[in-house]
């Protein structure tokens, strides 16, 4: 199971082309509500989230990945579940990805120490002990980031990859086109 977890002010194509782009590799994804189920992005979009944060249970948890936006971002950080859920699958090697602003949390954590890792330009001093690269997705050990909405096919890409093999991913790029 993957937690995507939607706070106001949530950055739409960080969350959703990820979310398409594991469900067509046969992953198992549900959207998490900070604070209710229905949650309005940071362009007005109103989601209405698989569950809300009090309907979730770590048991079966894969990964967890952070969209960015604004004031997304800091409505993921200050929550308390989500803080837990990223401490959980840190405690447990399991899959943590962030884009756009969104590796800043971790960074704020210290997770990224020695780590390559990428975002939106202008959080780099958030990354704290990071290698900053300029590449539009980075995986490095269970930790993936991604630079910002135009890199969100990619992010999703290497989130596919690392859940379920090249090959998948590969496939999953082609039938959608992906240079």
């Amino acid at each position: 199971m993957v937690y995507v977890f939607l706070a106001e002010g949530f950055e739409e194509t960080e969350a959703i082309a990820p979310i398409d782009i594991l469900r067509r590799s046969g992953v198992e994804v549900r959207t998490v509500g900070v604070g209710g189920k229905t949650i309005k992005s940071s362009h007005g979009i109103v989601v209405t989230a698989d569950l809300s944060e009090n309907e979730i249970d770590p048991d079966g948890l894969e990964a967890v990945i952070l969209p960015g936006g604004m004031p997304g971002t800091l409505n993921l950080e200050a929550s308390k579940t989500v803080q837990s859920y990223i401490d959980f699958a840190d405690a447990n090697d399991l899959l943590i990805c962030a884009i756009c602003a969104a590796p800043s949390i971790l960074g704020h954590k210290d997770l990224l120490k020695g780590r390559r890792a990428t975002c939106f330009p202008g959080f780099e001093k958030d990354l704290y002990g990071a290698e900053v690269t300029d590449l539009p997705a980075v995986a490095d050990g269970n930790f993936i980031t991604g630079k910002g909405a135009g890199a969100a096919v990619e992010f999703g890409l290497k989130i596919s990859e690392a859940l379920c093999g090249a090959a998948t991913a590969k496939k999953v790029r082609e039938s959608m086109q992906c240079p």
